[in-house]
């Protein structure tokens, strides 16, 4: 049942069903007349844990800023990669196809991700042809809808999965206990499988192997000091942070991509919230 406030109304809503089970999105959408913009969001929880409700602070400022949002539950944990892939992009094309009935504007749609929600979010943007992420049909002669993106905002991505896997297991190495990366590895273990998952699904080693992409203009927001996001992949010669090394990438491959730097102990406020919104609005309205 939809919940109606003076800014914005909530609905969630059942968009696709695996072996029985529905998985949902929750949308928010700003009050009075539409179409309105769309804005696709994936949470975090290192592709183990988590779930739409937690992205209920973004649907809610967003949709007051103008902006309809759809946090979506996807697979994830030992359903292993690419389900969430999948998921992600049968979802942006399933809003696409549903626009007219939910009062969205089908050409104007965006993704954001919180960590390996914002990993999530790169990747399907950067591939959204990709046959193996578009694997479930849409159906009732709408093939022709696709997954591309108008735009990407990222929150503190875990944009190189395998540097990370790599730089928790130094982490854990390196401190007797209480590391934040205690149980990290172990998560990407059960999602990714192994390392050479990892290094596929990666939008910056996608980029450095000079894969063909798309490169819809991305905004990165990023907390300090941050070491789980903000760190040196050592295997690296760039000498760069993995935000900087990223961002180096997507310019040089021909995408335009801006990083805003934040203190990390407000970065689930306002102070994240506001210019992801700002950027959508740039793109989308």
């Amino acid at each position: 049942m939809a919940t109606v406030t003076q800014d914005f109304t909530t609905d969630d809503i059942d968009y696709v069903v695996h072996d029985g089970t529905p998985l949902k999105l929750r949308l928010f959408k700003p009050a009075g007349a539409g179409p309105f913009p769309v804005i696709v969001i994936l949470h975090g929880g290192a592709w183990n844990n988590g779930d739409y409700k937690q992205c209920d602070g973004q649907g809610e400022a967003w949709a007051r800023a103008g902006l309809a949002t759809a946090s979506l539950d996807f697979r994830h944990a030992a359903d292993l990669y690419p389900s969430s892939l999948v998921d992600t992009n049968y979802a942006v094309r399933w809003l696409k196809a549903h626009a007219g009935d939910l009062d969205l504007d089908s050409g104007r749609v965006g993704l954001s991700g919180q960590s390996s929600g914002g990993h999530l979010a790169m990747l399907a943007a950067m591939r959204p042809h990709d046959p193996r992420y578009s694997a479930i049909a849409l159906g009732d002669g709408k093939a022709s809808i696709d997954a591309t993106v108008t735009c990407v905002g990222m929150q503190w991505p875990v944009i190189n999965p395998l540097s990370r896997y790599r730089h928790a297991k130094r982490a854990i190495a390196e401190q007797a206990s209480g590391s934040w990366a205690e149980g990290m590895p172990e998560k990407h273990d059960t999602y990714w499988g192994t390392e050479a998952n990892m290094e596929e699904g990666n939008p910056m080693l996608a980029l450095e192997r000079g894969e063909s992409l798309v490169l819809p203009p991305a905004l990165w927001v990023q907390g300090q000091p941050d070491q789980v996001h903000d760190y040196r992949d050592l295997d690296s010669e760039s000498g760069l942070n993995e935000p900087e090394r990223f961002a180096r990438n997507y310019r040089k491959a021909g995408g335009e991509i801006d990083i805003v730097y934040i203190d990390n102990s407000v970065r689930s406020s306002a102070a994240s919230y506001d210019p992801l919104a700002a950027f959508f609005r740039k793109h989308l309205i």
